[in-house]
């Protein structure tokens, strides 16, 4: 099916920078005055005069393009010729009354004056891309001719605007710039140019008849490089400076011409009968129009049009495609994300612009140069100078060619493999060093005896504390026994539940964590074995040598291997003789002074400059013989590595050496892993010490507020019994009943249970509980707002009311009653257990065994590792 004629298509040009006016011919002729003599500004007068009229010329511009193209490179020869002569700036020694100023082409309302030469060149360097633009645009493209004008004048467009942002953008932006002269804007409008031009060639192939398949590849182009400049039009600072319909017109190109890839593809494939993927590429052209018409809004009408009639001609093939492969071919058609990339065929490039655009032959103000050696010498140090630069690239070329060379044939590594000297790469060295400064695998063994004292250390204290509270409850039940009903003080069992609770979960904590602590043991004793290579030292003896073959046919091994280590010596001494040579290069030039030569001369340099620069031929010869003979002896070398290697089975060995890579990074992993959970296991014991301590002072505390108790109320028995009571009646004291002691414990403030206490951060579960074991709190909720006491109505245990029994003024008193059913000890929650502010802390717990810093509050650290069920 043949394709569709195209259209000449919509392209975008760029409007030239406008100025104001300026006189340079007074500042310049005073500067010459000043610095030089009047006489040699009225040497220079007609150079003064001619650069006036070149910059009144530009002011006007009223030209026709092809002389004003002329006019601007003319003048920018002569800015550069006047930057080595004339230093403007505001500084007073210099030229300081000129100050250019330009407008934004992009927003004529902004400007911007600078006293800097390098911005008037950028400006002139703008319009003259503009400028080509504007001749490309005028071409007729409907012709041959006027195709190609447009093509080259698009191309040196893109040319002069890459040599504005590589060469003079970065200078002129120093001071307050228009952003339509930035490194930015340059490189996207290069972009746009490139576009344009390739653009260009893909109307001369459509109207050629070229084959689909090219025709595709040159439109994929073309999309990339509208793609390109829409990248950089939606960056900052380029998106809030152009206009939206510039963005638009661009996205829709890439759109546009992305969709004509696919659809010229189409046909290529329709030709070859390859129905699915015909189907996917024109779906993936319609689905590319489609995005891009979503933001078209502003975008030229005959743009559109064009848009259009690519979307109808592609849904018209897809639906007769689509036809196609369900009657006939019943072909699986491919996502569209599943698809190849487009291929893609470049055919334009950037025009250099260097040789328009060089100065070096300009004749204005050729007698401001004071002296004319100078700038001889300066031409043959670029001569010298550019001598030595291809020679130095020629060395370190070869240099790298070496380096890639000997690390594809596996040299000299397999040699020193064969000596016993293998190596190991460094990442996993450092990895082994580490694991053997850390005590290596039996360094494993002392931290798990470690971890065995501290458990011991806890199960200890577990039995102490346990202990405390027995003891206290069998004296209880002892006078309980001995006093019957007399003795109404509520029984231990009733006060100390939440504190037997809390040592149980302590005791179910450190049973699991024993079982932990063995399938650790059991890890190092099974692994010991793998974990045994990081002993090795040095590491590098655990690898496997390259051996020599067990049956030798002729016995040429040793002269192999002595051939192949000769041939790498050489190779040294080449590389050697290399850096020697380029050292060599450089002494030349820092002693080579011809200045006294070239003053010394009457005739013509270059005769000079030929005979100077013949000095440098030998090293060069020295150079190109280097280069030489390396090439042949790494083609030598080459073919004696693969006669070692067959001779030595080189392969087998590579495979044993990987492995052995393998294996020690193995052990280093699990070595790692065992590490890890003993330290977790560490840090579990000792903050398990921390709050078994502190239960333990509690209970202590507890059997020591009840033993006070005791003793008070066997004195106000015996005083009973005695006949002592100065009340004249009988004691009552109010003993509440267990039950009611019970219904009072109800409202006991709650704390945190250690193993559930958690950090601001977050809730941290406990080494030893699994996902289904809930561990309860140590006590009852507590109620918002209720204080921090065991019993409400009760004082702390801290402050208690004066004694009974004696006065401030040491006289006695008589016997108040006592309520001893208050709970033994009121205030045993310390601040440990999120005690109330202001209330006493416990004595301080003793220091764990290890000298590992213990948190302040029971967090256990989080589980991981071993320490899990």
């Amino acid at each position: 099916m043949a394709a569709a004629s195209v259209a000449v298509n919509v392209m975008l040009g760029i409007h030239e920078k406008k100025t104001g006016s300026i006189d340079l011919y007074r500042p310049l002729r005073q500067y010459v005055v000043m610095h030089y003599s009047e006489r040699e500004a009225q040497n220079v007068e007609e150079d003064l005069e001619r650069v006036k009229e070149l910059r009144n010329e530009v002011e006007k511009a009223s030209d026709t393009l092809e002389v004003r193209r002329d006019l601007l490179q003319s003048y920018y020869r002569a800015l550069c010729v006047m930057e080595s002569r004339f230093p403007i700036s505001t500084e007073k020694e210099h030229v300081h009354t000129i100050a250019f100023t330009w407008y934004d082409a992009f927003k004529q309302n902004k400007k911007a004056s600078q006293h800097n030469i390098h911005f008037e060149k950028a400006a002139i360097l703008f319009n003259l891309g503009a400028l080509h633009s504007q001749i490309a645009l005028a071409g007729d493209r409907t012709t041959p001719n006027g195709l190609k004008q447009a093509c080259n004048s698009f191309q040196a467009a893109a040319g002069v605007f890459a040599f504005l942002r590589d060469n003079i953008s970065m200078k002129a932006s120093l001071g307050s710039s228009t952003l339509d002269v930035s490194v930015e804007c340059a490189g996207m409008l290069e972009r746009l140019m490139l576009a344009q031009a390739q653009e260009c060639f893909f109307e001369k192939v459509i109207s050629d008849g070229k084959p689909h398949a090219l025709c595709s590849k040159v439109a994929r182009q073309v999309s990339l490089y509208y793609e390109e400049a829409h990248a950089a039009l939606n960056l900052p600072p380029l998106n809030q400076h152009f206009d939206r319909t510039w963005i638009a017109h661009v996205q829709l190109k890439a759109a546009q011409f992305n969709a004509e890839a696919c659809y010229r593809l189409s046909l290529d494939l329709h030709d070859k009968e390859e129905i699915a993927e015909e189907i996917a590429r024109l779906k993936a052209g319609i689905a590319t129009l489609a995005d891009g018409k979503k933001s078209a809004k502003g975008v030229a009408g005959p743009l559109l049009d064009a848009v259009n009639k690519l979307e109808s001609n592609i849904n018209r093939n897809l639906e007769r495609a689509t036809k196609e492969n369900d009657r006939v071919y019943l072909m699986r058609v491919p996502a569209i994300n599943a698809l190849p990339a487009l291929p893609t065929a470049s055919l334009v490039k950037s025009t250099p612009m260097h040789e328009c655009l060089d100065a070096s032959k300009e004749k204005m103000f050729a007698q401001l140069v004071p002296d004319s050696s100078a700038k001889a010498l300066s031409r043959y140090t670029e001569m010298v100078d550019e001598t030595i630069r291809a020679q130095a690239e020629k060395l370190q070329q070869e240099s790298e060619i070496t380096r890639v060379k000997l690390k594809e044939m596996d040299l000299p590594d397999s040699l020193h493999a064969l000596e016993g000297n293998a190596t190991l790469p460094e990442p996993l060295k450092e990895d082994v060093e580490a694991v053997q400064v850390g005590g290596g695998p039996a360094g494993l063994q002392a931290e798990m005896q470690q971890l065995k004292d501290l458990r011991r250390v806890n199960q200890e204290l577990l039995v102490q504390t346990e202990e405390l509270l027995q003891k206290e409850s069998r004296e209880d039940a002892q006078f309980r026994t001995q006093f019957g009903t007399r003795w109404t003080r509520p029984q231990s069992s009733t006060l100390t539940k939440n504190l037997q609770d809390r040592l149980n979960r302590f005791a179910s904590n450190l049973k699991q964590a024993t079982e932990s602590d063995g399938r650790i043991e059991r890890a190092i004793r099974d692994n010991y074995p793998l974990m045994g290579i990081l002993d090795c030292k040095p590491i590098e003896s655990a690898l496997p040598n390259l051996a020599r073959p067990i049956m030798s046919l002729d016995g040429n091994e040793d002269a192999i291997v002595g051939a192949l280590k000769q041939s790498l010596r050489q190779l040294e001494m080449l590389g050697s003789q290399r850096a020697g040579l380029e050292d060599m290069l450089k002494e030349m030039k820092r002693k080579d002074d011809i200045l006294p030569k070239l003053m010394a001369t009457s005739g013509s340099y270059e005769d000079l400059f030929k005979k100077e620069l013949g000095k440098y031929d030998p090293v060069c010869q020295e150079v190109a013989r280097n280069v030489e003979a390396q090439e042949q002896l790494l083609h030598q070398i080459q073919t004696q590595n693969d006669a070692f290697a067959a001779v030595f089975n080189l392969e087998d060995y590579k495979a044993a050496r990987e492995k052995g890579y393998k294996q020690i990074s193995a052990a280093v992993a699990k070595y790692r892993e065992i590490r890890d959970n003993i330290n977790e296991g560490l840090k579990f014991y000792v903050t398990l010490q921390d709050a078994i301590n502190n239960l333990k002072q509690q209970c202590s505390d507890f059997a020591m507020t009840r033993n006070i108790q005791c003793r008070e109320m066997m004195e106000d028995l015996q005083r009973q019994l005695a006949g002592l009571n100065f009340n004249g009646s009988k004691s009552s004291y109010n003993y509440p009943s267990v039950s009611s002691t019970s219904q009072r414990s109800a409202g006991v403030s709650s704390h945190p249970d250690p193993q559930n206490a958690h950090q601001a951060g977050g809730p941290r579960p406990p080494y030893y509980r699994t996902a289904e074991q809930s561990v309860p709190p140590y006590s009852a909720p507590q109620a918002p707002g209720q204080p921090h006491n065991v019993y409400p109505g009760q004082p702390p245990y801290y402050s208690q009311a004066p004694s009974p029994y004696h006065s401030s003024s040491g006289t006695p008193q008589p016997s108040v009653p006592h309520d001893y059913s208050q709970p033994a000890y009121p205030g045993w929650r310390g601040p440990y257990y999120n005690a109330m502010p202001g209330s006493h802390p416990p004595p301080a717990a003793p220091q764990p065994p290890y000298h590992i810093p213990p948190s302040s509050e029971y967090y256990p650290p989080q589980q991981s590792g071993y320490y899990k069920r």
